[in-house]
């Protein structure tokens, strides 16, 4: 009985999920091709608050998880942006997105889809100012080198196709594995947790909330996939304060990330970085449960006895088909990338590189990799960590590059 209990109620939320998911990786191809980065850059450059919140703002929509915003914030780093301009940007961007803001309302409601933005600009804008007075640029950041250009399709038919596959194909083989997580964490939460647990812990609103972030840090998951974990969490009985936390912490930092931040934006700011992520998500959880009525929260209809008699809609049914067999299709292409043998020969030499985690990262180091002069081919493997490069470039160079992309590398 378990098991069924276990299987409709991952099939209950996939199914409320999936069409605000794929409506969300569609908007994030569009905003991927159609947004020139560079008009961005611009606005995120000198001190004060302005390009502080710009830098909020402009990463808020992004889908962007921890790991694939460092990259990002990298490059903006070196194009002029501020370190404070960039900090708010590595805060907000993983926090949320198009895609996990729809996904939130559909399953957490329209309250949690509205606060979680709205806590992100404020973390972000705290974080941002905090590393402009006490961490300004000069303390601990990253030499300054060239990148390649953003390769774009020229016509919009082509930037419409370029959009989908972004959205539909590399969006998904970013972000599909901790979506998968969160869905089969919160499904075991559902089913197997008892219910005395939680409400033991309940009555401890900020000790739950500091638990819930020394699990919600090491763990780490995406902003989408935080949201059926946090849904189980107010299903066992924890406050939707507590499960607030798991959406804002769980997504915004993992210890991989923090060693690369450490490196690039130096220990002070990373430091703020992490207190700003921590403070902003207890504090907006401590302010909903103070504030807001428990019932513009309520989940009671997702319980897992109720979900083995929920009629599934077509349309529910059909998204939640086509996000599976894109996760398939993700999943099968990392492996045939996984198994694929690079035969080294005088001009080919492979590279160890660490903190790459998603399809983002790869991609930043390849257009790194190919800009330098030298290089004839390269070839980035996610799953093995490794790139293989062919040519006559200088391997110091190519470490180098690797190294100002944002990453670990080793010869």
């Amino acid at each position: 009985m378990e098991l069924t209990h276990l299987f409709y109620s991952f099939i209950n939320i996939l199914n409320q999920m999936s069409p605000y998911i794929l409506l969300g990786f569609i908007i994030a191809g569009v905003l991927h091709v159609f947004v020139d980065p560079s008009t961005m850059t611009r606005h995120l450059s000198g001190n004060g608050w302005r390009p502080v919140v710009k830098a909020a703002l402009f990463g808020i929509p992004l889908p962007l998880c921890s790991c694939g915003v460092l990259p990002t914030a990298v490059s903006l780093r070196r194009q002029g942006a501020s370190k404070a301009a960039s900090t708010s940007f590595l805060i907000a961007t993983p926090q949320t997105g198009v895609d996990s803001i729809a996904a939130t309302y559909s399953l957490l409601g329209l309250p949690f889809a509205i606060i979680r933005p709205v806590a992100a600009l404020a973390g972000a804008f705290a974080g941002g100012m905090a590393v402009g007075r006490f961490a300004p640029d000069g303390d601990g950041e990253v030499s300054s080198g060239s990148v390649a250009a953003d390769e774009r399709p020229s016509g919009f038919a082509a930037k419409v196709l370029a959009s989908v596959k972004y959205g539909l194909v590399d969006m998904v083989a970013s972000v599909g594995k901790w979506l998968v997580i969160g869905l089969v964490v919160a499904a075991l939460i559902t089913v197997f947790v008892p219910d005395s647990l939680f409400t033991g812990l309940s009555r401890y609103p900020l000790l739950a909330m500091l638990a819930v972030v020394l699990v919600a840090v090491p763990m780490y998951i995406c902003a989408t996939g935080s949201i059926p974990v946090a849904l189980s969490l107010m299903m066992k009985g924890l406050s939707p304060g507590i499960a607030f936390v798991m959406l804002m912490a769980g997504p915004a930092a993992n210890f991989a990330s923090i060693m690369i931040l450490s490196r690039t934006q130096g220990r002070r700011a990373t430091a703020i970085y992490v207190g700003s992520v921590v403070a902003t998500a207890i504090v907006f959880g401590l302010l909903i449960d103070l504030l807001l009525p428990r019932s513009w929260f309520a989940v009671g209809q997702y319980s897992p006895e109720a979900a083995c008699h929920v009629t599934f809609g077509l349309f529910d049914t059909l998204c939640s088909v086509l996000l599976v067999a894109l996760l398939v299709y993700a999943g099968i292409k990392g492996k045939i990338s996984h198994n694929h043998q690079h035969n080294t020969t005088d001009m080919t030499r492979e590279y160890k590189i660490e903190g790459m985690a998603c399809p983002h990262c790869k991609a930043t180091v390849e257009k790194a990799l190919n800009s330098l002069e030298g290089v004839e081919s390269v070839e980035v493997s996610l799953a093995d960590g490794k790139a293989v490069v062919t040519g006559e470039a200088d391997p110091a160079k190519v470490a180098e590059a690797i190294r100002l992309a944002g990453f670990e590398c080793e010869l």
